[in-house]
């Protein structure tokens, strides 16, 4: 599968999976929100310097990126885009704490399908992992993970996605690689006001419009190239 036809089916698979049921609601009166503007934005993160990361594992991080979702004719870079960036915030918020998920025990080992079973958060697996990382790849290597070659780094990569590679018992390394993995494709395919997909770069690539209010403009334009340059959130927020 190409690289635009997997991305494309990722992300429609993500927004299809998190569809809440509908419920029709009759609005009277009048519309109780304005055309054209958000109401209700998210916060921007803030902007400027790691809120989580050390800038060892910033680097690590976007090396990492860089082998996921390496530049071609197509778009940028996983790195280029900001994938570490939009991570970091991730993990110094919520998300890392993991403030959704039951961590109070008793954890026992299931199957894969039950998920992790731990009482980590997302920011702990990252430090966990990252250091264990560094750990093997000094004791085979000599070097840190980022200081190895591309060819190298996939070949851990590809180690780290089957389990054959042992970065030791506190680490389950094929659950940290699909964090990586699951984080890389987030942050690439985000709206740019978390820190990811730089100049909307992934958006463009498959064609995706954004955060638009509504298509009416283009609703007499059946059967013609559209062309649709997209919006971000962070442009409904100035």
């Amino acid at each position: 599968m190409k690289r635009r036809e997997f991305l494309t089916s990722v992300a429609a698979l993500g927004v299809a999976s998190s569809l809440p049921a509908a419920k029709a609601d009759v609005v009277s009166g009048g519309q109780p929100w304005k055309t054209g503007k958000v109401n209700t934005p998210p916060s921007p993160p803030r902007k400027g310097g790691l809120h989580y990361f050390t800038q060892h594992e910033f680097d690590t991080v976007g090396a990492v990126a860089e082998r996921f979702i390496p530049a071609d004719e197509m778009s940028i870079s996983g790195k280029e885009a900001g994938c570490a960036v939009f991570i970091d915030r991730q993990l110094a918020g919520d998300y890392g704490n993991a403030v959704a998920v039951y961590r109070l025990g008793r954890f026992v080992k299931g199957t894969p399908e039950q998920g992790p079973q731990s009482p980590l958060t997302p920011a702990q697996r990252y430090r966990q992992g990252i250091a264990a990382l560094d750990h093997y790849t000094q004791h085979r290597f000599g070097k840190d993970f980022i200081a190895l070659t591309g060819e190298q780094q996939d070949e851990l990569l590809q180690a780290m996605e089957t389990n054959s590679l042992d970065l030791g018992a506190e680490v389950e390394t094929n659950v940290f690689f699909e964090l990586l993995l699951q984080n890389v494709r987030e942050g690439f395919l985000s709206d740019p006001l978390y820190g990811g997909n730089k100049d909307m770069a992934s958006w463009k690539m498959i064609g995706f419009p954004g955060a638009r209010y509504d298509f009416r403009d283009l609703l007499s334009k059946k059967g013609q190239k559209l062309n649709i340059i997209p919006t971000s959130l962070i442009d409904n927020t100035l």
